[in-house]
């Protein structure tokens, strides 16, 4: 998103919004260890709500994933069945 920051004398300069990146290191049950990923801080309060990594993927769309988190969901979807 743009817009513009507006200054105490109403001057107007452009401006950015950029989602709050934060790289983190979520833990799998399923598969017993970790990956590291680059997500939103409310992406992030989405995992903890959901329960962690394993059900945040479970129920997340595959065209909202990374490749990578693609992987990952795949590799626990196939523990889960093996299991």
């Amino acid at each position: 998103m743009t817009g513009n920051n507006v200054s105490h004398a109403n001057n107007k300069t452009k401006r950015r919004f950029l989602p709050n990146l934060n790289d983190v290191t979520l833990a799998s049950d399923a598969l017993g260890r970790s990956f590291k990923f680059r997500i939103s801080a409310a992406a992030l309060r989405t995992v903890d709500h959901r329960g962690g990594l394993d059900a945040f993927l479970a129920k997340a769309k595959d065209s909202d994933l990374s490749p990578a988190a693609l992987k990952v969901k795949k590799e626990i979807a196939k523990a889960s069945a093996a299991a």
